[in-house]
């Protein structure tokens, strides 16, 4: 269900999506998105055709897929708030850790496997899904959209984390035969292995890109930024900045050359 926040970095918003089968029992809820009652509401209605929702899950901690959820489980009579990062974790018993690598969550007429996916942020993660009679999906969050690229901001953002990640999720696609990415922005990107074989070449190019502009003497992120995105419009040039120092980070070694 898609939110009502459009934007530069959200594409046409926020896809919350609601995971179940109807009879089954509660819905998992992803990534309710920004607190926004109108949406909140409409999701909650959503999920009662299943019986109400039993689980909150966030792939991310940034406010356009999270602000929303504390409110979310209050409307819907408290179900828990999982996440990796415990500090947005609501409902579930006191020191219930955060969401781990190959977690195992509870969803009626299915299975949903945590795949830790750090990179866009620490804390991000992907969701496995899997119900009889169907190809498994994986949920990618902010890992991997519907189309363009995904930001990796520095410092939260990391790029060498981010590029283990799509090989990483590569493998999941091709050992699990995916038959979906399920983004959290933007419509389903195409053929899975495909799409990340593309995000990865991307970042290696922009890696090099960047590598080539500190050679010819940019110093700063918005000197590589003047470099590498010429006619950048002046609302993307911050996150342009941003995901630039991600990739001098990448490339600086122990003793801040780079190496690689």
């Amino acid at each position: 269900m898609l939110a009502p926040n459009p934007g530069p970095m959200t594409l046409d918003g926020t896809n919350t999506w609601v995971l179940g089968a109807p009879g089954a029992g509660p819905a998992v809820v992803v990534d309710p998105g920004p607190d926004d009652e109108a949406h909140l509401r409409r999701v909650l209605e959503a999920a009662s055709g299943q019986g109400g929702v039993g689980l909150v899950v966030l792939t991310h901690r940034h406010a356009d897929h999270s602000a929303g959820a504390r409110r979310f489980a209050a409307l819907a009579g408290g179900p828990p708030v999982r996440a990796a990062d415990p500090a947005l974790q609501g409902g579930a018993a006191a020191g219930t850790p955060g969401l781990a690598d190959g977690d195992e969550l509870a969803l009626a007429g299915g299975r949903l496997v945590v795949v830790a996916a750090p990179g866009h942020t620490a804390d991000s993660v992907c969701l496995l899904l899997e119900a009889p009679g169907g190809p498994p999906l994986l949920l990618t969050g902010d890992t991997v959209l519907g189309r363009g690229t995904s930001v990796v901001a520095h410092p939260d953002g990391d790029l060498r984390a981010y590029l283990a990640t799509l090989e990483r999720l590569s493998a999941v696609v091709a050992g699990r035969a995916v038959a979906a990415l399920l983004p959290g922005h933007g419509p389903l990107p195409g053929e899975p292995g495909a799409v990340l074989a593309r995000y990865a070449a991307h970042r290696r190019e922009r890696l090099a890109q960047v590598r080539r502009a500190v050679a010819g003497g940019a110093r700063t992120a918005a000197d590589v930024v003047a470099v590498v995105y010429p006619g950048l419009a002046e609302d993307l040039r911050p996150a342009a900045e941003r995901s630039t120092r991600a990739a001098l980070a990448a490339l600086a070694g122990e003793d801040g050359t780079p190496d690689v």
